[in-house]
């Protein structure tokens, strides 16, 4: 039986989020620069992407870019805003045909003019696709983001608009980069690396963690079909007990 056969459509994670790590150490073992390695993991990211699409999965978040990513070396940085830009134009028409809204979380205004041209444009064109949601993490931090709600609500105290009391989970989620996006059920990090770099700290509270050794440029389908099939066989408790649960 095929991995695609054994997954339960029944039991599909709502949202799926995916740190992409590896492609440094990829095109090292090639023999290649780092540029290489970001070169083909843009073709990890359509495998992914189809993949999601056609299992029915309804939201995939990938985290392309960090704000910490902002202090690695120039030209890398560059290089990494050309092939957004490159990409983006070559996979208007895979969004279009697969039916695939694309959206972006971060701090948008610190991307070069050209990137966010090319990303309002495709989101434009995109936004009434409804088969699923994917969403970019550009110029991402999580505590820059949780930073960010803090200051919201808190002006929105000062101002009488919120009060105090009144504040909890739906608050703090209204606010959040990912408003309308469900909380994360499984998170997938490529490259035998296993912590989650500020990544959607608020939004993985109950998510399944499922670490690989693959680097991000062989990630294929299958490979997400087995991180899918290993979240199935997982009991969710979300605190309660087994017996609870059954």
């Amino acid at each position: 039986m095929s991995l695609k056969a054994q997954i339960n459509d029944n039991r599909l994670p709502k949202h799926i989020a995916i740190i992409m790590d590896g492609n440094g150490r990829w095109a090292k073992k090639q023999g290649m620069a780092r540029a290489f390695g970001h070169e083909n993991g843009a073709k990890a990211v359509r495998q992914v992407v189809e993949g999601c699409a056609e299992l029915g999965v309804e939201n995939l978040t990938l985290y392309a870019f960090s704000t910490e990513n902002w202090n690695r070396p120039k030209l890398e940085v560059q290089t990494l805003m050309r092939l957004l830009i490159s990409s983006l134009k070559k996979e208007i028409k895979t969004l279009q045909d697969n039916h695939i809204k694309l959206c972006t979380i971060g701090n948008l205004s610190t991307l070069p003019s050209k990137v966010h041209k090319e990303l309002v444009d495709v989101m434009e064109k995109t936004k009434l696709n409804t088969r699923m949601t994917l969403t970019i993490a550009l110029s991402y931090g999580s505590r820059e983001e949780l930073v960010s709600v803090i200051k919201e609500i808190s002006i929105k105290v000062k101002n009488n608009i919120i009060s105090p009391e009144n504040i909890d989970e739906s608050i703090i989620n209204e606010h959040l980069y990912t408003r309308n996006l469900p909380d994360v059920d499984l998170l997938v990090r490529t490259s035998g690396e296993q912590r989650i770099s500020n990544f959607l700290l608020w939004q993985i509270a109950y998510a399944e963690l499922y670490f690989t050794n693959t680097l991000w440029p062989d990630f294929s389908k299958e490979d997400l079909y087995y991180a899918i099939i290993e979240y199935q066989k997982r009991e969710r408790r979300f605190g309660k007990t087994s017996e609870q649960i059954s």
